[in-house]
């Protein structure tokens, strides 16, 4: 298992070596190579409406030495952290989440979160398999259906119906380059991934909804 270290306002995932990182992350998206994945926590005052985020994040990393990481924004409280490591197989999938359902969004809708601290879920995930790219974006679908699964679970009702995600959700996929052809949910890469996943994100949610004075005991 991949090391994982808080040092606040950062949080760090350690991948243990170069990987291909699929994501779509505010610093290095897309198909990159990285070592590591991390999160800068922020609040509104670090983001005023005309600052260049990127180029500010950019000179953030830089002062850290961290340049070459795929890395995630969230307003979430990163102490709240969660994690899940689980074992299919010859595969073993390792999920760090942060949750924050401040800006939760149902799906084909959109709601105005202006003036608000944006928590958001971002959720890096790591596999010990060698994959093809295309392996690499089923297992970046599966794992994106297990994140909305997650938070379809806890039940957060909006105006236009149950919450499905928030509006700056972002998930980073790391795996070694290799010839496995297949991580859909008929294979142990696929079930590894979704239960990672959803185990972290369905925790991470049930966090955040304690802080806000909501309970899931009835519905679970």
């Amino acid at each position: 298992m991949s090391a994982v270290m808080l040092d606040r306002p950062w949080l760090e995932f350690d991948l243990g070596r170069e990987m291909q990182v699929l994501s779509w992350a505010v610093h290095r998206p897309g198909l990159v190579k990285a070592r590591r994945i991390l999160w800068r926590e922020v609040r509104n005052a670090d983001l005023p409406p005309d600052l260049d985020v990127e180029a500010w994040l950019e000179r953030q990393l830089a002062q850290r030495g961290a340049e070459d990481a795929v890395t995630f924004l969230t307003s979430r409280d990163i102490r709240q952290v969660t994690q899940a490591t689980v074992a299919s197989g010859a595969t073993e999938a390792q999920a760090v989440a942060t949750v924050g359902l401040s800006n939760a969004e149902r799906v084909g809708h959109r709601l105005d979160r202006s003036g608000q601290d944006w928590g958001t879920i971002n959720v890096a995930l790591r596999l010990n398999r060698s994959l093809t790219q295309p392996a690499l974006l089923e297992a970046m679908s599966v794992a994106v259906q297990a994140r909305t699964a997650a938070v379809m679970d806890v039940d957060m009702p909006l105006a236009p119906g149950r919450a499905t995600g928030t509006g700056t959700d972002c998930v980073a996929i790391a795996a070694f380059e290799g010839g496995v052809k297949y991580a859909g949910l008929h294979t142990e890469i696929g079930e590894a991934t979704g239960r990672a996943v959803y185990t972290a994100v369905f925790e991470g949610a049930r966090q955040w909804m304690a802080t806000q004075g909501r309970s899931l005991d009835a519905m679970i």
